[in-house]
């Protein structure tokens, strides 16, 4: 009788134990406590124009028959020697008809240790401007299920053959990531 006593005594020191535990660690207070005071990642770089060598046989971009597809740079500054911290992608149709194209996204895909992943913007409204304010709608990775706001702003050109590059910055925010996927 003594040693059931025992082992439920000992079952139930477990339990309370356990619970206390999940209460008062501070590993999860610090996790919600940092997303409260960082709710945005705001991040700057420039999407650089291509070097086309003499020898290069794929086309970067094409414009012809009204669409844009385009393969570029992302650095870290306005320089084309800055470091390099991922690429921008897109296929747009700045058609009127075509506005509303599932294909008019603009990938940025960052490959730096703090940042490995991608975003998705919408460019729906693209339009002939110095600057655009183009929606993320999502991305994988560091940048899972973010959403915000990309300004994509028209550089001056340091040559005058050159074309000018284009300055991003991103506002993001991210769903609370300690939720889980209703299944």
């Amino acid at each position: 009788m003594l040693p059931r006593i025992i082992f439920c005594f000992a079952v139930v020191l477990a339990i309370v134990v356990v619970v206390l535990l999940a209460l008062l660690s501070p590993v999860s207070h610090k996790s919600s406590s940092k997303n409260a005071s960082r709710p945005w990642l705001d991040l700057s770089m420039y999407i650089q124009q291509p070097h086309i060598s003499t020898s290069s046989t794929q086309p970067v971009a094409q414009s012809d028959a009204g669409a844009f597809i385009f393969h570029r740079v992302l650095t870290e500054g306005p320089e084309n020697t800055s470091r390099v911290v991922g690429k921008a992608q897109g296929f747009i149709i700045p058609i009127e008809h075509f506005s509303n194209s599932a294909f008019n996204i603009i990938y940025l895909t960052f490959e730096t240790p703090e940042f490995n992943g991608s975003l998705s913007v919408e460019a729906k409204h693209v339009e002939d401007e110095e600057r655009q304010e183009l929606t993320v709608v999502g991305g994988t990775g560091y940048f899972a299920f973010a959403r915000g706001l990309a300004i994509f702003m028209q550089t001056k050109s340091q040559s005058p053959v050159a074309d000018p590059a284009y300055h991003v910055k991103l506002q993001l925010r991210f769903p609370n990531r300690s939720q889980t996927i209703p299944g």
